[in-house]
């Protein structure tokens, strides 16, 4: 099942660029499982520009990420349980209690799956324009560095 997600994810940037990038991020801050990263990376290596790749990666990721702060808020922890899993909620909650709004920051920079704490954010009821900032924070600067990688690649 991974395996097509990624070939799909992967002919959405070749077919689309930017459209592509933007289609990927939205809908991993949500739900589906491919990360963004090395699509910005692939399509900057075949000359899509750097920021602008990054930017719409980052733009597209926070809208998916209030998606999902919404899902989390209005749908709560039963729904997150079933279709997240209570291993990244109990994970979550430590998360949050521990870092508050670095949860979010801490979340888009890393590994740490970003859809989990978008729903988590809302769940708990984190300030909204919080949790926007905190996203767009943590997300710009990672999908900058995967952008400017991927230039950096095309170059070699």
């Amino acid at each position: 099942m991974f395996e097509g997600l990624k070939q799909w994810a992967e002919e959405v940037v070749a077919e689309y660029g930017y459209a592509g990038i933007f289609i990927i991020s939205f809908t991993e801050s949500i739900i589906q499982p491919v990360p963004p990263d090395p699509f910005i990376t692939g399509g900057t290596v075949f000359g899509l520009s750097p920021v602008k790749a990054a930017l719409v990666a980052a733009i597209a990721s926070v809208l998916g990420g209030i998606v999902g702060y919404f899902l989390g808020k209005f749908l709560g922890e039963p729904v997150f349980k079933k279709f997240i899993g209570e291993k990244y909620y109990d994970r979550g909650e430590i998360l949050f209690r521990k870092y508050g709004i670095w949860a979010v920051i801490i979340a888009a920079i890393t590994p740490i799956p970003f859809k989990a704490i978008c729903w988590l954010a809302g769940i708990f009821e984190m300030p909204f324009w919080g949790f926007v900032l905190a996203a767009f924070v943590g997300r710009l600067p990672r999908f900058l560095f995967m952008a400017f990688f991927g230039q950096w690649i095309g170059n070699l």
